[in-house]
């Protein structure tokens, strides 16, 4: 086994046991009973209660983490890990910070800034070539949402989308500076969210080395949520390069959990990923541990 993969497998390992032990709930543990966001020890009959108000608190944080244009102060660190690239059968690690800040622009209207910025370790995928580590290239997106979903339910936004060449190495990103627009669109009912996620960039300046950027990004989503503030997603995050006739289509399952830390709410979530459709010498499958961070108003 692969030195860089010990460290990675060890951490997946302990994620995985963070997850089974903020689902078990189990009143026993005197390290649970602080992470639950609705107490075990609130009677259900106290209507009216400051549990009730705890449940319902916690119940609308899980249903805005899965709308990306919620008016919620959210800083997901989204660790993944991909396997399979190339000759080398190389492991390429991502970071993403991605921070999501609402702006209130009228009585009626939010401003929505995601940021997606990567910290990457990518071993050779050659064999005897050399491992690279730095950032990647910075995604911006800015969607102006309504602060009120439509009559028939549909929360929606829409902006533009940015393209920063922030990469340390040209083996981490493309170098280009690049735009165009992107939307969202999503219902929420009874547990259950869906919709699609949408972006399209083209360069328009940068390293004349680089190829150019002319890129279709498209995210349909489901999840649902349960009672208990654990969430099942399934998506796919499938990118189509016009330049290159080529799709990269993962599809990932995840399951993910929110929780209470003293008084500061935050989301675990575990997934995987298959890739049915990659350029040659693309990752096989790949791995996902996010931790979020929340600061409700």
């Amino acid at each position: 086994m692969k030195p860089t993969i010990i460290p990675s497998l060890l951490l997946l390992t302990l994620a995985c046991t963070l997850l089974a032990s903020l689902a078990r709930a189990q009143s026993e543990s005197g390290f649970y009973r602080p992470l639950t966001l609705a107490p075990a020890d609130t009677p259900s009959s106290e209507v009216g209660g400051a549990g009730d108000d705890e449940k319902a608190s916690a119940a609308e944080l899980a249903k805005k983490l899965q709308n990306p244009v919620a008016s919620l102060i959210s800083v997901p660190i989204q660790n993944n890990w991909d396997f399979g690239i190339g000759q080398a059968n190389a492991m390429r690690y991502t970071a993403n910070l991605q921070p999501v800040i609402p702006i209130s622009i009228s009585e009626d209207w939010n401003l929505i800034t995601r940021t997606i910025l990567p910290i990457v370790y990518a071993e050779s995928p050659v064999k005897g070539g050399s491992s690279k580590f730095g950032l990647g290239d910075t995604v911006q997106s800015l969607f102006f949402s309504p602060k009120a979903p439509t009559s028939s339910g549909w929360i929606w936004g829409a902006g533009p989308v940015l393209l920063w060449p922030t990469s340390t190495d040209d083996a981490l990103g493309v170098g280009k500076v690049g735009t165009g627009p992107t939307a969202l669109l999503l219902k929420q009912q009874n547990g259950w969210t869906y919709g699609m996620l949408a972006n399209h960039i083209w360069s328009y300046a940068g390293q004349g080395s680089t190829a150019d950027v002319n890129a279709t990004f498209l995210q349909p989503f489901v999840s649902f949520t349960t009672k208990s503030f654990t969430t099942f997603g399934l998506n796919t995050e499938s990118t189509y390069d016009w330049e290159n006739h080529q799709w990269t289509v993962p599809l990932n399952l995840s399951v993910s959990q929110l929780v209470k830390i003293g008084k500061t709410p935050v989301q675990f979530q575990l997934g995987g990923r298959y890739y049915a459709e990659k350029p040659d010498g693309g990752p096989d499958w790949g791995l996902r541990f996010t931790v979020t961070f929340l600061f409700p108003k």
